[in-house]
């Protein structure tokens, strides 16, 4: 593995789980798309994103090819399969050694799952809509294990200085609360726009931990990066419209 465009998740997970994050060198996209691009959905040429992925799974040394999904900001979840088909969802999840869990991303965050034992792990989507929507609840609640058993990271996402949102996103995170409590803590993630009346700026880690917090989940790492401002790492939508599209991957060996 080249350390330049991978990193890899800084977590207690077990022995028997791999995990990594691609960062957007090192490949054959060209343009917009520079250069490690592993979204075939964005407009890039065909022939590069092809040509990334078989390097991604070459220097990753996976089992299989990656469960690829087509990302719909929904809640669903799906089992992921070693069959080279792509699924519609926006998590995937898997008990089998040597199937690949993975969600791509350009500012969406990126929530990668596993078990203390290593016997399950998931990948999860979650831009603001799904994140609202229940993806991460409806990911715990695929898995066979109880949420004080999970470890979870988050990956590189748009930064708390640089979500800027309206009032819909606002109102969607509260009608998403589960528990006062909950509200209480989606309340400290929004910070009103200095600038702009009825804008926020919103932390999307926040809220993914305040919604892991509700469901029992404890041991949540990472949730450090912004996509947005380190764009010599990251892709970035936000920031650039036209853009490629990074990897979270994990698997049991």
């Amino acid at each position: 593995m080249s350390a330049d465009h991978y990193l890899k998740p800084d977590w207690p997970a077990p022995a028997s789980v791999r995990a990594c994050f691609t960062l957007r060198h090192g490949g054959h996209s060209a343009g917009a798309y520079a250069a490690f691009n592993l979204g075939d959905h964005v407009g890039d040429d065909p022939d590069a994103v092809a040509a990334n992925r078989a390097r991604l799974q070459r220097e990753l040394k996976l089992p299989n090819a990656p469960q690829w999904l087509e990302q719909i900001h929904s809640d669903k979840a799906v089992e992921a399969k070693g069959d080279g088909q792509v699924r519609t969802a926006d998590a995937s999840f898997t008990r089998d050694r040597g199937v690949v869990c993975a969600v791509l991303t350009a500012d969406c965050l990126p929530l990668l799952v596993c078990n203390r034992n290593g016997s399950e792990v998931a990948a999860i989507h979650a831009g603001w809509k799904g994140l609202c929507g229940g993806v991460i609840r409806a990911t715990i609640a695929a898995l066979e294990s109880k949420p004080e058993e999970l470890l979870v990271w988050l990956g590189p996402a748009i930064g708390p200085q640089a979500f800027e949102c309206g009032v819909d996103v606002l109102e969607a995170a509260f009608e998403s609360a589960m528990s006062e409590s909950h509200a209480e803590a989606i309340s400290k993630c929004f910070v009103p726009h200095t600038r702009k009346p009825l804008h926020f700026l919103a932390d999307i880690y926040a809220l993914g931990r305040a919604e892991l917090h509700e469901l029992g989940v404890t041991e949540i790492f990472g949730g450090d990066r912004c996509t947005v401002t380190e764009e010599l790492e990251f892709f970035s939508y936000r920031r650039d419209g036209d853009t490629g599209r990074m990897a979270s991957l994990i698997w049991l060996e």
